[in-house]
């Protein structure tokens, strides 16, 4: 049994743990013997041993004592090199910020769950800085695609290390964050469940940014059930209050354009066969233009994106000096990119992105939306790495369907709904308006099983 424990969900390993059938201490020396001896040395940058293992005895302590925390009392988590954890440097994923000074405290959301008895593990792997959706990094290796049986085929990113190290049943939950697509992005390629929550639902307090307009934070796991645990774990709840609602009644709005442009045969039809289930079961669905989705790639194509103009303020100091000699070169293309973007242009864009939220708003409603996460399975990585041109427009097509939810303040979660070409996983991502987590995690909680027919 002690083999499976990082292969587990949280929901059934919490279900040993507090009923004494499993120990956090052995459950954190199997996690621990498992990232030993799993071949890709590329999805940890950091393993926590030492602050693991006293978390899993302090737990295991407080069981046998009777002082449970709840129900993520001694889970085992991993978090992406961009949370900080006290004692050690930050380095989101560069080589830059290694010598920067330790962070004094953890990250907010880690102390929670840190007091909610979770066990922390490592820091996983991440695109440099979190700017691509592809999960490529020259510094630290790009993590191995578990699903992929063909050849080696990307992680999605920028939440790479931690969609593989699911997806590989090293650890049952990974933390993410999510500015384009970041969680849900790893989370489909992977085959696995990614929630991004609405932006400030979360403390950001300790966490490195991209675009602060745009960041979001959310577990990667194994089903909708664990997120809704974590997701309460992460506000400082003892219990989540999420209510299921089931299909029949439930409301999803199907948008007809932008999202499907170029999409893949294999991941239509799996989407597809996935909304016949669901209407099977009573969800009602509607098809529309969401005339917004092109507004906002005609804003991008004016202006510039916003996550770009955002991230040159932030990187524009070290893009002129030494450092960007040292960073991910396409990191430094794109985010050098930002520079084009003026502060009238960055100010219409703000201006254009509050009109464009409140017209979706009205016009979707209480509804869900309902599209593929991607438009395409992970890709091969050798390509990737050696074609700039590529790159580009993979990682662009990438984070297509998901940076729309990001630009208009969503919240999402994406769920496994088959597979396409190679046997690659599809993703069906459910999203709502912003602030209706509750209503999008209870209809993904009763849905699930429905989404994901015979994925495993």
């Amino acid at each position: 049994m002690s083999k499976s424990f990082g292969a587990m969900s949280v929901a059934q390993l919490s279900v040993l743990i507090q009923g004494g059938a499993a120990d956090p201490v052995d459950v954190a020396e199997a996690v621990f013997e498992s990232i030993a001896n799993c071949g890709d040395k590329t999805i940890f940058t950091t393993l926590l041993e030492g602050r693991g293992m006293e978390e899993a005895r302090a737990s295991s302590k407080r069981l046998r004592e009777g002082r449970s925390l709840g129900l993520l009392d001694g889970i085992p988590i991993a978090w992406k090199d961009l949370f900080d954890i006290e004692g050690l440097p930050t380095t989101a994923g560069s080589v830059v910020l290694a010598a920067d000074a330790p962070a004094s405290r953890d990250a907010a959301v880690v102390g929670l769950l840190r007091q909610a008895g979770m066990v922390a593990i490592g820091r996983t792997n991440m695109s440099e800085f979190a700017f691509s959706g592809l999960g490529i990094n020259p510094h630290y290796g790009t993590p191995v695609n578990p699903r992929g049986m063909d050849l080696p085929r990307i992680p999605g990113g920028s939440s790479s290390g931690a969609g593989v190290a699911v997806a590989a049943g090293l650890v049952p939950v990974a933390m993410g964050t999510d500015t384009g697509g970041s969680v849900r992005i790893p989370a489909a390629f992977n085959g696995i469940v990614g929630y991004k929550a609405t932006r400030g639902r979360h403390a950001m307090e300790g966490v490195y940014p991209l675009a602060k307009s745009l960041d979001s934070l959310g577990p990667l796991c194994r089903s909708v059930r664990d997120a809704v645990w974590i997701d309460a774990g992460m506000r400082g709840l003892t219990a989540p209050g999420v209510v299921e609602r089931a299909p029949p009644g439930l409301e999803l709005l199907v948008p007809e354009n932008i999202v499907f442009d170029a999409a893949e045969a294999g991941v239509v039809a799996a989407f597809e066969a996935a909304l016949q289930r669901l209407q099977s079961a009573g969800a009602q669905v509607s098809r529309t233009v969401i005339p917004a989705f092109n507004e906002i790639f005609d804003l991008m194509t004016r202006y510039g994106p916003l996550v770009t103009a955002e991230a040159f303020a932030l990187h524009h100091e070290r893009l002129a000096g030494p450092d960007a000699d040292r960073m991910d070169q396409r990191v430094v293309m794109r985010t050098r990119l930002g520079s084009r973007t003026t502060l009238p242009d960055y100010i219409a864009i703000l201006e254009a992105r509050s009109r464009l939220i409140a017209d979706v708003d009205r016009l979707v409603g209480n509804r869900l939306i309902v599209f593929p996460t991607v438009a395409h399975v992970a890709p091969p990585i050798s390509p990737l790495e050696r074609d700039d041109e590529l790159f580009f427009a993979t990682n662009n097509k990438t984070l297509r369907n998901t940076a729309l939810g990001n630009f208009l303040d969503w919240c999402g979660v994406s769920i496994p709904c088959g597979t396409a070409e190679a046997g690659m996983p599809v993703g069906l991502l459910l999203s709502a308006t912003a602030h209706r987590d509750e209503a999008l995690l209870g209809a993904a909680l009763a849905a699930e099983a429905v989404i994901r027919g015979d994925f495993a």
